[in-house]
């Protein structure tokens, strides 16, 4: 039994849109690479996974296809999401144990169906045993927050996929929006403006680069300027242009105003108790879009609030669910409940 314990495969699963974090019980963050899978048209046979399917994003030939088998939050392609965890958890675990424990977060507006897809996706990827757990649950575990107290907390996680903005208390959900306009859509809203302002097409790590360098939600304080290079729309060759974060901030303030609505929509459906609470503890961002230049800045000028940008933010949701799978007895108050079982 003590050699069971001392080679216990339990693992905490951050299951994003972008990226998929893996935390392993005793040991911390195992795994960290893009949710993106490359595989055979022909006979659906994965060929690369993570970081080595994303450097071969737009460099393909016609025979290997490259997707992100989630979308928004859920499940886009069960059979290749089920062989992409299988792997990533074979990357980190020992090949003759798989994962005997799982803890996966998910969205807070996920579906019954899209539980079991996820259920179902980690069982048959050799888990013996599946929990689920809120993404905005997981984040305020993973920022430190309390979430047994009676006190409100409002947690804003700005993800791939999804937006999930929660008011926590006495370790549930009180109230709570998941919108589906987070960082993929801001990469998509970069490409847009410039196949319509410049005429010129740009891929999608291109975006992601432009979004992460240049991108914010405020005025900055020194504008930037980059250059960006794509190809013409006219005339089909590649160009080169100079470009400054005023555009792309222009370009962004769609997707930011709807994820500012969504907040302002929460706090006006939440108690009054709660409100104090949050008008006293602010407002907490974790999740790769509360990197965004000036979002805190942006969210603090709109809702009056204190508003705080978690420490190490990226990895809020799988060090919470990692924190859960540790301590899984005093923390079984927070599982998400399934009518499957």
């Amino acid at each position: 039994m003590a050699l069971f314990k001392m080679f216990s495969n339990d693992v905490a699963i951050d299951l994003g849109t972008a990226n998929t974090l893996i935390w392993m019980k005793n040991k911390g963050i195992v795994l960290n690479e893009p949710t993106i899978v490359a595989f055979d048209r022909t006979t659906k046979n994965i060929i690369a996974i993570g970081h080595e399917a994303n450097e071969m994003l737009g460099r393909t030939h016609k025979e290997i296809q490259i997707i992100r088998p989630l979308r928004d939050g859920a499940i886009a392609d069960f059979e290749i999401t089920e062989g992409m965890l299988r792997a990533f958890i074979r990357k980190v675990t020992m090949s003759w144990q798989p994962a005997r424990r799982v803890v996966v977060c998910v969205p807070s507006g996920i579906t019954e169906v899209e539980k079991r897809a996820v259920r179902d996706s980690c069982e048959h990827a050799g888990a013996k045993e599946v929990h689920l757990i809120a993404e905005p649950m997981a984040s305020a575990i993973g920022v430190g927050l309390n979430v047994h107290d009676p006190v409100g907390n409002m947690i804003v996680d700005i993800g791939g996929g999804t937006t999930e903005i929660a008011v926590i208390a006495l370790s549930g959900i009180v109230a709570d929006e998941s919108i589906r306009v987070a960082g993929d859509e801001m990469t998509n809203a970069i490409t847009q403006y410039f196949r319509r302002q410049h005429n010129i097409l740009i891929g999608d790590r291109t975006s992601e680069t432009i979004k992460c360098s240049v991108g914010s939600a405020f005025p900055l304080e020194e504008e930037i300027e980059i250059e960006v290079k794509g190809r013409d729309l006219v005339s089909g060759i590649p160009k080169m242009i100079n470009v400054t974060s005023v555009e792309i901030r222009e370009a962004l303030s769609e997707a930011v105003n709807e994820m500012i609505d969504a907040v302002m929509k929460l706090l006006e459906r939440t108690p009054p108790e709660l409100s104090a609470d949050i008008f006293e503890r602010g407002i907490v961002l974790t999740g790769g879009g509360a990197l965004l230049k000036g979002l805190d800045e942006r969210l603090r000028k709109e809702t009056s609030l204190p508003v705080h940008v978690a420490d190490e933010p990226l990895t809020a949701v799988v060090r919470g669910t990692g924190k859960v799978l540790e301590n899984l007895s005093d923390y079984s108050s927070v599982l998400l409940k399934s009518s499957r079982y």
